[in-house]
């Protein structure tokens, strides 16, 4: 899996996450997600993650988000589309 690919797994989630919002977003590969300017508030990144995680589990990747090491990376992984996408990624390598 190219890291292209996970930005659109990404930005694909958001959309559907979002689908029935009246805030029309448009998503890329530097949305924000928290923090300032961020898109998502809390109970958005659990549905994020849960949909991220499910999407991935079809392509046999293991995302692991509730992990101690994980969480520890929270901040700075959920900060935009691009982080959280780098985050999976090397996620996947260290799987292989």
């Amino acid at each position: 899996m190219e890291k292209t690919e996970i930005i659109n797994l990404v930005i694909s989630s958001l959309e559907e996450i979002f689908e029935h919002e009246d805030q029309q977003v448009v998503f890329s590969e530097q949305t924000n997600l928290l923090g300032e300017n961020g898109v998502i508030d809390s109970m958005k990144l659990v549905e994020l993650c849960l949909a991220l995680e499910d999407k991935l589990f079809e392509k046999n990747i293991e995302f692991d988000w509730q992990s101690e090491s994980a969480m520890s990376k929270s901040r700075s992984m959920f900060i935009s589309v691009e982080s959280l996408s780098n985050e999976i990624l090397n996620q996947y390598i260290n799987q292989k």
